[in-house]
């Protein structure tokens, strides 16, 4: 079972350009396809629906861990919905890092999702792995063309 996946994109965009999408809710909302409801601050919950269309009865939670600025942005979340579709913080988390590291076209982005060997026994870790996988895949695509527009 793999534990960890990691997506990696090289933004035209300036590292604080990227961390201010990263980390204001708004512009975090706008990529990621989420209304949130607060600011991110390092541990409190945010939380809000998600706006991809068919998906807007979901919620997701986030629990900020770090927020050390131009560099890392953490938060950890629960990777497997719930029956309603929900994906509420409890006892099934995994942590989300997004590091950022200045190249010369830019901002080189490293999205990372880990914990996923840690999840109870009688969840699908390996869907939940794949499904997340790929959201992360594009994911990566949306913040592009969100900084870089």
């Amino acid at each position: 079972m793999e534990d960890k996946i990691e997506k990696t994109v090289e933004l035209k965009a300036s590292i604080e350009r990227v961390w201010r999408a990263l980390t204001d809710h708004n512009e975090f909302g706008e990529w990621f396809q989420v209304a949130l409801e607060k600011p991110f601050a390092v541990g409190e919950k945010t939380e809000g629906n998600i706006t991809y269309p068919g998906y807007e009865h979901m919620r997701l939670e986030a629990m900020v861990e770090t927020m050390d600025t131009n560099t890392l942005f953490a938060f950890s979340w629960c990777p497997v919905p719930d029956e309603s579709g929900n994906s509420p913080l409890g006892g099934m988390q995994t942590l989300v890092e997004f590091k950022l590291e200045a190249i010369e076209s830019g901002t080189r982005l490293t999205i990372i999702e880990s914990g996923f060997a840690a999840l109870p026994e009688d969840v699908d870790r390996v869907a939940a792995f794949q499904r997340n996988a790929e959201g992360w895949e594009g994911q990566t695509k949306n913040i592009a063309a969100h900084v870089e527009s």
